[in-house]
């Protein structure tokens, strides 16, 4: 299944996206798509709906808000084999883990500039949704705890990253930094995450064009390691770092600027597109 969340900001409704290519209103069936939804039980209740009789979404501009509510968002750094030798880093020896301080934006919002920015960056990124809590999870069980699978973009101000102390967390956490979606795919439709193809455009030019069997550390052991310092919520989000081709990665280094269009997706996954603006006073 591929669920979706529309509507103005704060006030989305659950959505399905029918085999037709319309959206499917969901709210007679469920309040939210959000860790009450999420459970294998509950997206089982969903899949048996016959989704041609779902109301349509009559709205052809309707916005997509991030297709799930979610909690946590934690990330992983240099878990592709390309990135890391683009920013001349080591392979970790262990998933290095940090927190994105924002809230998840939708697919095709437009993203504002902190003020002064000098260094805005892109990545996207295989997000993985946690459908079920767990602490310690063994690897051979983590897929039992993914709901599903989405785009994400892990944008950063690189200079509050490396120029302001050091912080990765305090470069990717500025308001809009988190776009989402536009779908949440359900595992079911993904049967194998390490063999995704991923890429992302700036005006049209490619500058990531990558695969997840390039992962340093796959989704399973991703969820595995993840839960050993954070108990997992239904809800959560857990991004798996980014393939080469990054503005800082390039000779010499190309950040974002007002007016830049950027487009990503993942196979069967979707596609974003996000418009970028600078700050106003």
């Amino acid at each position: 299944m591929k669920l979706v969340r529309f509507g103005a900001k704060g006030e989305e409704r659950p959505a399905i996206l029918g085999a037709d290519g319309f959206l499917r209103d969901l709210s007679e069936h469920v309040t939210d798509i959000d860790a009450s939804t999420l459970s294998a039980d509950k997206l089982a209740k969903i899949a048996a709906l016959n989704v041609e009789e779902l109301p349509v979404v009559q709205d052809d501009s309707v916005r997509l808000g991030p297709p799930v509510k979610i909690g946590k968002i934690i990330c992983i750094g240099l878990n592709y084999t390309d990135h890391a030798a683009e920013v001349k880093l080591p392979l970790p020896t262990e998933p290095t883990i940090f927190m994105k301080g924002c809230h998840p934006t939708g697919a095709f919002d437009s993203v504002t500039l902190p003020k002064g920015s000098e260094k805005g960056d892109w990545e996207v990124e295989l997000g993985i949704v946690i459908g079920k809590r767990g602490l310690y999870i063994d690897t051979s069980n983590a897929l039992e705890h993914v709901a599903g699978y989405c785009v994400v973009n892990d944008l950063s101000e690189r200079s509050y990253q490396m120029d302001r102390g050091g912080q990765w967390t305090k470069g990717k956490s500025f308001p809009g930094f988190a776009p989402v979606g536009p779908w949440l795919v359900t595992a079911d439709e993904v049967p194998d995450s390490s063999s995704l193809s991923i890429w992302l455009a700036v005006n049209g030019h490619r500058y990531q064009d990558g695969n997840t069997r390039n992962l340093v550390f796959d989704v399973p052991a991703v969820v595995s390691y993840v839960s050993n310092f954070y108990q997992l919520e239904a809800g959560d989000l857990i991004i798996t770092g980014t393939p080469a081709g990054v503005g800082l990665g390039q000779n010499p280094p190309v950040f974002l600027k007002p007016g830049d269009v950027v487009t990503a997706g993942i196979e069967g996954l979707g596609s974003q597109r996000l418009e970028i603006r600078g700050w106003k006073e």
